[in-house]
């Protein structure tokens, strides 16, 4: 049974930082490319950050310089370093991990982060 299961998020101030992680279960974890999806009230689900297996990272233009995403293969878990957070931030945040040969496509069930003063 695959799980992907977030931590990490929560109620935080403009300009304050958080740490998301995504620990992984069931799937051969090393093979997989991660990703940080956000999902804000009203709007799309759009990708933040992804790494692939050969660690190779990508981020949305808003957040860049900001959000790190990181792996340890050895933990199956993924990280996402949020600094210099802004209300704009605010979402609920998914991890996800997918690769195409097989093709396989999983989710976690997301958490909230809210940046507010």
């Amino acid at each position: 049974q695959v799980q992907l299961v977030e931590s990490g998020g929560g109620l935080v101030q403009p300009g304050g930082s958080l740490r998301l992680s995504c620990a992984a279960s069931g799937i051969i974890f090393s093979t997989y490319t991660m990703g940080w999806y956000r999902q804000a009230p009203g709007k799309q689900r759009e990708l933040v950050a992804s790494i692939t297996s050969g660690v190779s990272t990508d981020y949305v233009d808003s957040v860049k310089g900001r959000f790190t995403i990181s792996r340890d293969n050895a933990k199956n878990t993924v990280y996402l370093q949020m600094n210099s957070l802004k209300p704009e931030d605010s979402a609920v945040y998914y991890c996800n991990g997918k690769r195409t040969i097989p093709k396989r496509d999983y989710w976690g069930q997301g958490t909230q982060v809210t940046v507010s003063s």
